[in-house]
């Protein structure tokens, strides 16, 4: 259920909001509000249900309790039900009830913008990535966190611990202010990368691939050893693919197609789709279509949430032998493969994304999802409760084990070593752990729910559900890879915003569709220079040109 452990993100923007050197400490600039007074609370009229001594690491129990809005995501195989022990286990801790609103997985981004536009969205808006809180900020209708993080202190502590500050800095819109708070990782790997039938690479190719060229060289082999394969899949439209591919050859795209602009090497931004590294990258991919090693099918599947489809039959059936995916898309293609190859007899790997000609770089260190809240919030009673309940949420430790895993010695254990180990009457279907065993914790108990389960994780809770492989995936991306740099920040004032949506959506609607057709071949390669020509026409350089502005801006007034 590829939905559950890495479900296709809404947006592309999800990925790239990091770095920027940040001149004061960054717990400084945490708790910093901004001179206009906004962040002012009356705290004694709004400290109902609050707890007096909350602190990082401590159990948040409302003090009288009270309940609270959410908007849910439906996926299409995880049906919520009230029965869940998830939702009466934490208002058991908490005295804080839970009160959905629900939108389907399909169009949940829609859904979710017109319930914000509309006054009519509850008061925490989760699964969040960052740049998706741009469009909500001129209105007013949402928060702007960075006001009141000083009474989240589990977030303080985290972003310090895991060094984070310099990448919370690069959450500020032009104001100085940031609109959503994002989940925390402690290690950072692309969640999105190459799953590979491990025994074909080595017994046919090899070995397992390091580079795009090596990648081309193996699927050459493999494709006379199985000639009736296309061995390399996408299955998310190509968006999946070309986002982790894309930084190997000095590009950005697909899903970390953002905003277009891209670090020119000096400190100053260009349109990646107009460089010579995307070109290098679409005549690349190009090229294996051309010689059948690429799965064109896949390369315009979408994926709905319900899992990888058509692409996991093809593994199954010896027609793909690498595919996009998470660690639990391996999950899926070994589920797969015991039914056609049967157990024992393949090995899947998820490997570190190929280096290329940019080098053996990776996405840059990233968050991961978050949320934001309703600006009606602000005059709420229970305001600063709201805030320690949800910094508990989202950034306590212990709260983050049970979002996961459940109940301790209830339906999981946990040795002094702090390894865990599911009961065994007790199963976790999305990371096949325990199959067979009566009562999922997943679809039975609402633990490991996509909406609140992946946002933010210690190393060691991450690898807890994970296998051994997904724990060697994470070694090998950090002994092998360097993260790319991030792009310097250049948030928009609120006409700019308007301006910049203008222009950035026909550009990208441009990029999107001669990308695809470079790559399938329905557009000759001979007319690259014709297509950027295009894009000038529909005002490239104006858009550069306001992008370099908000950049330098915001580089004079945070230096």
């Amino acid at each position: 259920m590829s939905g559950v452990f890495g479900r296709t993100p809404i947006g592309a923007t999800r990925r790239g909001v990091i770095g920027f050197s940040l001149a004061a400490s960054g717990m400084a600039a945490l708790a910093a509000c901004s001179d206009d007074g906004g962040g002012e609370l009356d705290v004694e009229a709004q400290s109902k249900g609050a707890m007096e001594d909350f602190a990082a690491d401590t159990q948040f129990t409302a003090t009288e309790p009270f309940t609270l809005s959410v908007l849910w995501t439906d996926w299409p195989d995880l049906p919520i039900t009230d029965k869940w022990q998830f939702f009466k286990e934490i208002e058991k801790r908490t005295n804080v009830k839970l009160e959905v609103t629900n939108i389907p997985f399909s169009d949940a981004t829609e859904k979710r913008s017109l319930l914000i536009s509309a006054g009519d969205a509850p008061t925490v808006i989760p699964l969040v990535y960052t740049g998706e809180e741009n469009s909500f900020v001129s209105s007013g209708a949402i928060l702007p966190m960075s006001d009141y993080v000083e009474h989240m202190p589990n977030f303080q502590k985290y972003v310090e611990e895991w060094d984070l500050g310099e990448m919370i800095d690069n959450l500020k819109q032009a104001d100085g202010k940031y609109y959503m708070l994002p989940g925390l990782q402690e290690v950072s790997v692309p969640v999105f990368t190459l799953v590979i039938r491990k025994d074909v690479f080595e017994s046919v190719a090899g070995g397992i691939p390091q580079t795009w060229d090596e990648m081309r060289a193996a699927l050459v082999k493999i494709k006379a050893e199985y000639p009736d394969s296309k061995p390399l899949a996408d299955g998310f439209e190509g968006a999946s693919m070309l986002n982790y591919a894309a930084h190997a050859f000095g590009a950005q795209a697909g899903w970390g197609f953002g905003s277009g602009m891209i670090d020119d090497g000096s400190g100053s931004l260009v349109y990646t789709a107009a460089t010579e590294g995307y070109k290098q990258m679409v005549e690349f991919f190009h090229g294996l279509v051309e010689d059948g090693l690429l799965d064109t099918d896949s390369m315009t599947a979408a994926n709905d949430g319900s899992g990888g489809g058509s692409v996991t039959e093809k593994v199954a059936a010896n027609l793909v032998f690498a595919a996009s995916g998470s660690a639990g898309t391996a999950i899926e293609f070994a589920t797969a493969l015991n039914e056609t190859v049967g157990e024992g007899n393949y090995e899947i790997l998820q490997i570190a994304p190929p280096g290329g000609p940019a080098g053996q770089i990776c996405e840059p260190r990233n968050f991961w999802n978050g949320f934001m809240l309703n600006s009606e919030i602000q005059d709420s009673e229970n305001f600063i409760a709201i805030l320690q309940f949800l910094d508990w949420l989202y950034y306590n430790q212990e709260a983050r084990e049970l979002l996961r895993w459940g109940v301790l010695d209830e339906t999981y254990t946990k040795d002094a070593s702090g390894k865990i180990t599911l009961k065994p009457e007790y199963r976790l279907d999305a990371y096949g752990i325990n199959p067979g065993a009566p009562t999922d914790i997943q679809k039975d108990l609402g633990w490991s729910n996509s909406v609140f389960a992946d946002s933010t994780e210690s190393r060691m809770l991450k690898e807890s559900y994970n296998s051994p492989t997904f724990v060697e995936y994470i070694d090998s991306v950090l002994s092998t890879r360097t993260p790319r740099d991030p792009n310097p920040p250049a948030p928009l004032e609120e006409m700019e915003l308007e301006q910049a949506s203008l222009q950035a959506t026909p550009l990208k609607d441009t990029v999107d569709t001669a990308t695809l057709q470079f790559i399938m071949g329905d557009r000759d390669l001979s007319e690259w220079d014709a297509y950027v020509g295009e894009l000038e026409a529909q005002g490239l350089q104006t858009y550069v040109d306001l992008m370099n502005t908000a950049r330098q801006r915001f580089e004079e007034e945070n230096s």
